[in-house]
């Protein structure tokens, strides 16, 4: 990972009007739609973790909506950390908040982080990692987490980005969908849009969720 990625002048550069960001301006949007997925299917999320909570607008949203007993964020960014430290997350009594300056792959390294968690967001943050550290962190991810929130660009959405929205992230790593799919496939199953579910705890005879035709 460059050094330079999640400096001040990354945020300033990609975040100078978060207003209109995915995942800022819709974060109320995909949290509800987190929500309602899990409910249709009579899932309960009791804990969640962020994989790379930037300034915090999703994680706030998700923790509204989902309201679970643990919340866990890292984030690397100083930047983005300051900011996510004045995020109120703490909504009702008792529930457990616990944020860390760390990278995504750090964190997987590590070999005191052994709690399994309902949920995992991670959005926007595998197009900034080198592919062999994405090979290290999936099956990781695959055992920490049931369920994982992804969202990721690939090279054609990039390519939309800088076309419709006139936005260009030269710190993003261009990928196929195809390339993706391969990193992670052999450790989640695709359940919904931008859902996925951990192969190290279901298949399609244990599986909580009823739609099996969904799965890929």
């Amino acid at each position: 990972m460059r050094q330079d990625l999640f400096s001040d002048s990354y945020w300033e550069h990609n975040y100078s009007n978060p207003s209109e960001m995915d995942g800022i301006a819709n974060a109320k949007e995909h949290a509800r739609y987190a929500k309602n997925f899990f409910d249709i299917e009579m899932i309960h999320i009791n804990s969640m973790m962020d994989l790379g909570a930037g300034l915090g607008f999703l994680l706030a949203s998700f923790v509204k909506e989902f309201v679970p007993y643990e919340v866990k964020a890292i984030e690397p960014s100083n930047y983005a950390f300051k900011e996510l430290k004045q995020k109120q997350l703490k909504i009702v009594d008792g529930m457990k908040v616990s944020l860390s300056q760390s990278d995504l792959y750090t964190w997987c390294k590590s070999k005191d982080e052994k709690k399994v968690f309902d949920l995992g967001i991670c959005t926007s943050v595998l197009q900034y990692i080198e592919t062999d550290k994405i090979e290290k962190i999936v099956p990781v991810l695959a055992k920490r987490f049931k369920y994982l929130y992804l969202s990721v660009p690939t090279d054609k959405e990039l390519d939309r980005q800088k076309d419709e929205c006139e936005f260009h992230d030269h710190y993003a790593i261009r990928r196929s969908k195809t390339k993706y799919y391969k990193l992670l496939s052999t450790h989640f199953t695709f359940v919904s849009a931008r859902i996925l579910e951990s192969k190290e705890f279901f298949n399609e005879l244990d599986t909580d969720l009823t739609d099996l035709l969904f799965r890929f």
